[in-house]
Formats: C-alpha cells, structure tokens, sequence
C-alpha cells in the first residue's frame, strides 16, 4: 500500500491562544479517552494544560483554524464565540432522493458548545460558511463525538437559501485514510 503524506499550511499570524481553552473542553482525545463536548480532566482553569509537556500527540499536532488561517480574521476567539472551527477537513456522503446516488463532500467541522448551541449562527460565521459554499465545501456543526448538523449555505443550492440536516446521530469522526480517500472523491459532485 503506497504511503499517504497531508501537507497543511499554516497562515503566519500573530494570535495566540490566551486564556482561551475551549478545545480542551469540545474536541474528543482518543489518547486519553476523552469524548467531545466535556471538559478535559487535565485542564486546570486559568492555567492550562496540567500535563502539557506529555500531553498526547493529537493535542501537540492541533491548533484550531482561528489560530492558523487567515481566512478567519473576522471570526473572534472560540472562548467568546463558543465554537472552534477545526483545521482538518471531513467528509459527508449524501444520497439523491431521486435515484440513491452517493455524493461525498468535504465539510469544515465546526465544534460548538452544547451549552451554547445555536453559538453556531454567529453572522460572522455564517459568513465564513458562505465563502466556504463557494469552494464547494459544506459545514458539520458538532455537539459532541455523535450528534451534530449538516449546514449547507446559500451558494451550494439551488433555491440560493441556507440548508440544515436536522440534529441526529453522526458516524464517530473519519480516519485520515477515509478522509483523504473521500477529499480525492469529492471534485466528482457539482452542487446542486
């Protein structure tokens, strides 16, 4: 089996997490068995990370997309907005109701607070989905490692208006392979 390689570039910017910890508390960490959408047993309020030095590699290798791309300089920090906008593409199969069809398409997965649910339709973010509808690319609003909402923008329909998928249960989160192998996939499908 030939190696895959995913090369991601990072914006030169100067923010800093500060005292923001929300990924510590909505992103899952399967090292330490840590689902989503609960807070971090190492996660020390006002201080951080408790075992920063040998915390486990999918926290050291991951910085939110507000930290690391300029295309989310009108967005403001996931503390205050309450949702952290994931770097790593994901990918969704749909199916036509008309013939079954599978389409699969990348999505940013966007990881919002249960406690603030709708933080979701913050109007700056609904801007970013709007340029990323553009490029073809959808959103999955996650709640937690299961449940979560499909948001379509206006530029990836038809009818020019924003599409949701009711909440319900989502697969757990993609392996890269899946990933990578369904983003190879995902120039096939034209919006509707």
């Amino acid at each position: 089996m030939a190696s895959q390689s995913l090369t991601i570039k990072f914006a030169d910017t100067t923010r800093r997490c500060g005292e923001c910890q929300l990924c510590c508390k909505l992103l899952p960490t399967k090292e330490i068995n840590k689902p989503a959408g609960e807070r971090c047993q190492h996660q020390k309020h006002g201080v951080g990370c408790k075992i920063y030095p040998r915390r486990p590699s999918s926290c050291a290798l991951w910085s939110c997309r507000w930290l690391t791309n300029e295309d989310t300089a009108d967005l403001r920090r996931p503390d205050r907005s309450r949702y952290v906008l994931d770097p790593i593409p994901d990918h969704v199969t749909l199916r036509r109701n008309e013939d079954g069809a599978a389409m699969t398409i990348e999505v940013v997965q966007i990881w919002c607070d249960p406690h603030a649910p709708d933080a979701w339709r913050d109007p700056a973010l609904l801007a970013y989905l709007e340029r990323r509808g553009k490029d073809g690319i959808a959103a999955l609003i996650r709640f937690d490692n299961k449940r979560g909402i499909g948001v379509f923008p206006p530029t990836m329909a038809s009818d020019g208006r924003w599409h949701e998928y009711p909440q319900g249960e989502l697969m757990p989160e993609h392996s890269l392979a899946d990933t990578l192998e369904a983003l190879k996939h995902a120039g096939e499908w034209t919006p509707p």
